[in-house]
């Protein structure tokens, strides 16, 4: 027997199978037990044991973490998974089991922050469990010190494998849209034709244009440059490594690696919170970078910058990418001061507010809107947008700062 509340849900137009199975996602979702929440759909074999699994986590009515809501009788149903780690062990297994990748790493994140289970992800053969993703990685980070010793080498493996597969996905496209942008931006005067810049090439003439001849008379032209072994351009990675910035510090160390990898780009990686902490000899292994870093503290942007700068020596062939999301604790007008002063010099300076696939986290909203107005426009960036990001501010053109 179906209650009001579901009256018109599974009716209508179609087949008595469609009708069951339309009560049957309804029950899953609902959750419940013999009254099966008004549906009348009562559950079994392999639907029984997925509704057990969601059951052990989102219990009977909170909803967090999937969109949906499990309630009955608007009572929440307490969550069974337990605290121990054989039974928790089991649930890893069984929603791998009933549920794409996608989904197991999104109750994975649920369960952590729901039932407080960051302490057992420091005994091995939960890790060996897991669905490891970004944001498992940001929580190993944040474990890193309280640790066991016989737990580190598990979890440099669990964070090794998803390194890997980030440097995969975007190590290519980020070395050819780089390598393009340096040979565009190295012009050279007395091009071959085979290295002509035409579109360049007629903007910087367009004042000799002939009405007669409708043509345009190139006394200037201006080529490709070539790729030489020398470095063209240096980098700065400044990455805010508060809490809340997890997923972005796992991004950026990634493509501090990639980069470091490239002979005409001289990179550094600097991470901060309160005290700052430079990482470039590290940039062999992102691995290491990543257990470099410590999650957590508060945050001193002026201070990182201040170093930053210090290692400017090429301002004109700089380019300083800020990670942050501006909570500033330090010295607020010191630190604009310090991004006018580097952009005057002509140093490239590009302000993300996360490097992650999440968009925008909070952010201080003042020190946007202040770094806006020195011609640094502060916002979220995606890891597949990076690359273009970096090839814009090495050729020095706007940034392609994504719609809010």
């Amino acid at each position: 027997m179906r209650s009001d509340g579901m009256t018109g849900v599974g009716d209508g137009a179609g087949s008595g199978s469609d009708h069951a199975e339309r009560l049957r996602r309804w029950r899953l979702v609902l959750g419940g037990g013999e009254a099966a929440d008004g549906t009348g759909c009562v559950l079994g074999g392999r639907d029984a044991a997925m509704d057990g699994a969601l059951g052990a986590l989102y219990g009977g009515g909170s909803g967090a973490g999937t969109g949906g809501g499990r309630r009955r009788g608007g009572n929440e149903r307490a969550a069974g998974l337990g605290g121990s780690a054989p039974s928790v062990a089991r649930w890893l297994g069984d929603i791998r089991t009933y549920f794409p990748s996608s989904v197991v790493r999104v109750m994975q994140r649920d369960a952590i922050d729901r039932l407080g289970l960051a302490a057992l992800l420091m005994e091995p053969e939960m890790l060996e469990a897991v669905e490891a993703d970004v944001h498992l990685v940001g929580t190993l980070l944040s474990l890193n010190k309280a640790m066991p010793e016989t737990t580190k080498e598990t979890a440099r493996a669990v964070v090794r494998k998803v390194v890997e597969q980030l440097e995969k996905r975007l190590s290519t496209r980020t070395r050819a849209t780089l390598t393009g942008a340096l040979d565009r931006s190295a012009r050279i005067s007395r091009p071959r034709h085979r290295d002509i810049d035409w579109d360049r090439t007629i903007r910087a003439n367009l004042k000799n244009y002939l009405p007669e001849y409708r043509t345009v008379v190139p006394e200037r032209l201006v080529g490709h440059g070539r790729a030489a072994q020398s470095v063209k351009k240096d980098v700065i990675l400044c990455i805010d490594q508060s809490g809340s910035m997890a997923a972005s510090v796992v991004y950026a160390s990634v493509f501090g690696a990639v980069l470091a990898s490239m002979r005409s780009i001289a990179t550094r990686l600097v991470v901060f919170d309160t005290a700052v902490v430079d990482l470039t000899d590290q940039l062999d292994d992102p691995v290491d970078v990543l257990f470099g870093t410590q999650l957590g503290g508060g945050t001193d942007i002026n201070r990182a910058l201040a170093y930053c700068q210090s290692k400017i020596t090429r301002p004109a062939d700089t380019v300083v990418v800020l990670i942050s999301d501006l909570y500033e604790g330090g010295i607020r007008n010191e630190m604009l001061k310090r991004v006018a002063a580097m952009k005057a010099a002509g140093t490239q300076f590009v302000t993300l507010l996360a490097l992650s696939d999440e968009g925008a986290p909070a952010y201080d909203r003042e020190h946007a809107a202040a770094l806006a107005a020195l011609g640094a426009p502060a916002f979220a960036c995606t890891p597949d947008l990076f690359p273009e990001v970096m090839a814009a501010a090495i050729e020095k053109r706007p940034l392609p700062v994504p719609e809010r």
